[in-house]
């Protein structure tokens, strides 16, 4: 059989599959949330509305795709629409920032619009290397202006249900030493206060310090926080029993988390949490298969592969509940198994922000 004839044999053997299957052209990722960078996630997981920032801060993160494909033609374009934005936005921005806080806003302004401008050149140049860092830098100021518009009080009300359960009412940053090396990691309250009270509470009790690595899935998840004998979680001295945490995911442009329930459950097939298991080094809260609300001190460390999972479409997203971001030394966790162990975890900033019950 020559090979036009091979071909042409196959392709008629396709057609009849091809005429009975839906949407046959589409070839594409499910739909969801492509930010892997855990910066970016918890830069839009904030609880703040003030559009201009938002609009300015996509459209530098927007670029990580443009520059993957070294199009800078475009890369420029944006650049130059960032500077422009900034300048023209300027007074609206301040003027949303509390009184007391403007004069700070006013000096994070004036250092990005220099970073900007430093951006825009390195987009001319086309030097990949110094743009990553400029943006990264001026997405970072984009973050601490944003941080400026954190409202004083708590953004919501924890069921009264829960009030004898620690709360993290705001976010933290903590340092996970292990025995393969150190991570640092962002806690987010804001969006899990009470999965990140239960963890920042047990890591200030040194709870989990010299704890072993208990499960290790290559390319999904290692697990910590089983204590050593009998008990599968942290009991409560002045109760002795297991002081359980509910399963908590928050999503987007709804207030408060769901408590106790799947979004298999709620029938939200295609949503996306606030927090998404989409980079390596999400952390997230265990809980048993029995039931959504015995998590008690263990959790693991998702271990994002893009291929195996598309961002917005894993099988935890709703499920567990995500509660922080390795934000550094994230390259540990490909080193760690089941012969490695927590070594500490150290509260280094936002212990002020934990309170022990309701």
């Amino acid at each position: 059989m020559t090979k036009k004839i091979f071909l042409l044999a196959i392709l008629t053997l396709f057609i009849p599959f091809v005429m009975f299957w839906d949407n046959p052209a589409i070839a594409a990722l499910p739909n969801g949330n492509r930010i892997k960078d855990p910066y970016a996630i918890l830069r839009q997981a904030l609880p703040i509305d003030q559009k201009d920032l938002r609009e300015l801060q996509n459209s530098l993160e927007n670029t990580s795709d443009l520059v993957r494909g070294s199009r800078w033609p475009a890369i420029s374009k944006t650049t130059s629409r960032s500077v422009f934005l900034l300048n023209n936005r300027k007074n609206k921005i301040i003027e949303s920032l509390p009184l007391e806080k403007r004069n700070q806003g006013e000096d994070i302004i004036s250092s990005l619009k220099e970073s900007l401008d430093n951006l825009n050149e390195a987009a001319s140049d086309k030097n990949k290397s110094e743009f990553i860092k400029i943006r990264f830098k001026s997405l970072q100021q984009i973050g601490n202006l944003e941080a400026l518009l954190l409202p004083g009080e708590f953004p919501f009300n924890i069921p009264s249900e829960f009030d004898d359960l620690p709360r993290l009412l705001g976010r933290a940053s903590v340092v996970i030493k292990t025995t393969k090396g150190s991570m640092n990691a962002i806690i987010d309250g804001y969006n899990a206060p009470l999965t990140s009270g239960a963890f920042i509470d047990l890591a200030q009790k040194g709870f989990y310090e010299k704890l072993p690595i208990n499960r290790a899935e290559e390319f999904f998840i290692l697990q910590t926080g089983d204590p050593i004998g009998p008990e599968i979680g942290y009991i409560n001295p002045n109760t002795n029993e297991e002081r359980h945490v509910p399963l908590e995911i928050k999503v987007p442009n709804q207030l408060e988390p769901i408590y106790n329930q799947t979004f298999e459950e709620l029938g939200l097939y295609t949503e996306t949490p606030t927090l998404p298991f989409a980079t390596l080094g999400t952390l997230g809260w265990a809980h048993s298969e029995q039931a959504l609300d015995d998590g008690s001190s263990q959790f693991f460390f998702f271990l994002y592969e893009a291929e195996l999972n598309p961002a917005g479409r894993n099988l935890i997203d709703g499920r567990n509940a995500a509660f922080g971001y390795v934000v550094d030394g994230e390259e540990v966790l490909n080193e760690l198994g089941v012969n490695d162990e927590i070594i500490s975890i150290k509260v280094i900033e936002g212990l002020d922000k934990l309170e022990q019950h309701g």
